[in-house]
């Protein structure tokens, strides 16, 4: 059997990290078992959708590396792949089931409806549709169409029996006919329901397995059974347990951002991202945490996803983009900070050069360990390209209140002008200035370290001073009196 599968997001918002985990093993699963791996896209909720959802979608899973071997912009022999483009196949498919006798015309009114589920939670019954218009006479139904009803299309389910399957990750599952109740496949507008439209689009494209949220568990029954009606088998089911956030409720602004588009934004890199998102429900041995995606494809099997909910910790995410950025490129990594600064107008496109990315190359050098994810240039590092520090006139004025340290600080005002300006050279000339005036170093390092760069802590004090540059740091220093 040939593995195809699919990935079809609803553009109803952006991409959310939950959906982005079930792209990604979907993707995973086809790469790893040379199937294909096709994006559709569910655009027939056409009050909600929108067209730079749709855009974000493509451009969010292109920045994640999870390619689609069919789908918008490729193409493929099973299109079109946006399902505002397969009405007629809907329709096709509803003509067949009527002709087969699995649907039925339903006029029972929204309020109706409403009203009968209340009384049934009233007296503690199911409150699933009761059937109410299984058995209409050709008079009654005239009788609504005249009133300006349009009806809706359900399907019949048996009374009687189970509708079981077995679901790679839960086992075999079983839901009880009678408690499925007659649900629509046509609503009263003539657009096919999700449910519907879904299942159709899975047996006209030929999807041999399904891996999804497990919050769609109990559409699946339904499903199989429209499947089933349509003379097809049903492809076989991955339901994937939902993500959590650390409260163990379902993951929320509360836990850390829910759209890939804000980590892209702030400076997470995508195979950080796509490697933590595979540890939430899968691991090849539960020892290793950086994973790269040539193993992940080699060794991910649908066997190996956990029943339990994955728990979304933004810290260990934030812990592996820096495992990553220690590894990347550091011309990569200098071109990401430059894009990063420029859109927070620290720094001005034109006035990039080669002298300029060396610099900028130097300066995450230094940050070392404390640089996690992108933005973490303007944390420590902000005062590189700033022509003005903003300090706090408390902070400044405690720094500055020893009348010896700001004697040390005009002095090594004077000494820079004509001391070696290298790391080496600056700090001889700190660590000199310091035993002249019979201060420890430190006592001039804290200072010194406020006046040239307006914080108290930061990389090592004297490369800093190095990549400021003399003229700037003599500058800055001028404002001791």
């Amino acid at each position: 059997m040939s593995v195809r599968v699919r990935f079809a997001p609803s553009p109803t918002g952006y991409l959310h990290i939950g959906g982005a985990r079930t792209a990604l093993f979907n993707w995973l699963f086809a790469r790893n078992k040379g199937g294909k791996f096709i994006l559709r896209i569910e655009d027939t909720d056409t009050a909600r959708n929108r067209e730079e959802f749709t855009s974000a979608i493509i451009r969010d899973l292109k920045w994640l590396g999870l390619d689609w071997d069919e789908g918008p912009n490729v193409g493929g022999d099973f299109g079109p792949y946006f399902q505002s483009e397969r009405l007629e196949s809907y329709k096709k498919s509803i003509e067949e089931l009527k002709e087969k006798g699995f649907i039925y015309e339903c006029f029972c009114s929204s309020e109706e409806l409403t009203e009968r589920r209340n009384l049934a939670m009233k007296e503690h019954r199911t409150p699933g549709y009761d059937g109410r218009c299984r058995t209409l006479k050709q008079e009654e139904k005239e009788k609504y169409l005249k009133e300006g009803r349009r009806p809706a299309l359900r399907f019949l389910v048996p009374n009687e029996g189970f509708t079981k399957f077995n679901d790679i990750v839960r086992g075999e599952v079983s839901f009880e006919n009678k408690l499925l109740a007659d649900f629509i496949v046509q609503k009263s507008d003539g657009m096919a329901s999700f449910m519907f439209a879904n299942s159709v689009d899975d047996v006209l494209m030929d999807i041999t397995h399904v891996i999804r949220g497990d919050d769609h568990l109990s559409n699946t029954p339904r499903q199989i059974l429209i499947t089933r009606a349509l003379g097809k088998k049903e492809p076989i089911y991955a339901h994937v347990p939902m993500i959590f956030g650390k409260s163990g409720s379902p993951l929320s602004k509360r836990d850390g951002a829910v759209a890939v588009d804000w980590y892209r934004d702030n400076g997470f890199l995508p195979e950080a991202l796509r490697n933590y998102l595979v540890l939430l429900g899968w691991a090849p041995d539960g020892v290793r945490q950086v994973i790269d995606v040539k193993d992940m494809i080699n060794e991910f099997t649908l066997e190996r996803i956990s029943k339990n909910p994955g728990i979304f910790d933004m810290d260990k995410l934030t812990w592996m983009n820096s495992e990553y950025l220690k590894k990347s490129d550091p011309k990569i990594t200098t071109d990401l900070v430059i894009e990063y600064l420029i859109s927070k107008n620290l720094l001005k496109k034109e006035n990039i050069s080669v002298e300029e990315k060396n610099r900028i190359e130097k300066i995450i050098g230094i940050i070392g360990d404390r640089f996690k994810t992108i933005p973490d240039i303007e944390m420590y590092g902000s005062f590189f390209f700033q022509d003005r520090i903003e300090y706090d006139p408390a902070d400044l004025n405690g720094k500055l209140i020893n009348d010896i340290v700001k004697k040390a600080l005009k002095l090594l005002k004077e000494k820079f002008a004509s001391s070696l300006f290298d790391h080496l050279g600056i700090e001889e000339t700190v660590r000199s200035t310091a035993q002249e005036l019979g201060l420890k170093p430190k006592d001039i390092i804290h200072p010194l370290r406020y006046v040239v760069t307006g914080k108290t802590v930061g990389p090592g004090l004297f490369e800093t001073l190095e990549i400021i540059g003399r003229e700037t740091v003599i500058k800055r220093l001028g404002i001791v009196k």
